[in-house]
């Protein structure tokens, strides 16, 4: 009778031990399988959506993140800024961003944006993709005493204004590219996802 009670103590005993093995089996298959769903940082370059919290952005300041491989800008104007975008119009090319492929239709509007004080704009010039400096100062000597700020881009001289948009006579043949963005909160951004 001892042997019996032995035998079932082993067999409960293998029964446990056997379950419990292929319990941690099933975990240790699971997690990577499931990891494998989140998208990789090549992915995530490649197009993926990029989450952009705006709380530390300072007024004036310029953010930049990738997204598909390029920089994208994010850039808190000032209440000036948003001023002096007006002054513009008459040096612009296309002040009306008339040529809808450049932005969003939720961004076809005078600060080419969802919230005036908010730019998202792709960092790459329109002529042959170099990537135009921040040059937030008013009056350079090298930029002319008109200059209310914008970028700048080095490569062939293409000015654009704080809005993206590009003057007239300029190498650069249309505005900066403005990406899909929408906001999820007051200091959320998702760029490369509409709203």
């Amino acid at each position: 009778m001892s042997n019996q009670e032995i035998n079932h103590g082993r067999r409960r005993f293998l029964t446990l031990a056997t379950s419990a093995a292929g319990a941690v089996a099933a975990v240790g298959v699971a997690v990577p399988f499931l990891a494998s769903w989140k998208p990789s940082e090549r992915a995530k370059a490649a197009g993926a959506p990029v989450e952009v919290d705006l709380s530390k952005v300072e007024s004036g300041a310029l953010l930049t993140v990738a997204w598909q491989g390029k920089p994208v800008w994010i850039l808190h104007r000032t209440e000036q800024q948003l001023q002096d975008l007006s002054a513009n119009d008459g040096n612009l090319s296309d002040p009306e961003s008339s040529v809808t492929s450049q932005q969003p239709d939720y961004c076809q509007n005078a600060t080419r944006s969802i919230k005036p004080e908010w730019l998202v704009a792709v960092g790459i010039c329109t002529h042959l993709g170099c990537s135009p400096t921040y040059r937030p100062d008013l009056a350079p000597a090298d930029l002319g005493a008109d200059w209310k700020g914008g970028f700048f881009c080095p490569c062939h001289g293409s000015k654009f204004d704080l809005a993206g948009r590009v003057f007239k006579g300029m190498p650069a043949p249309t505005n900066l590219v403005i990406p899909p963005y929408r906001f999820d909160s007051e200091s959320m951004i998702t760029v490369g996802l509409d709203s």
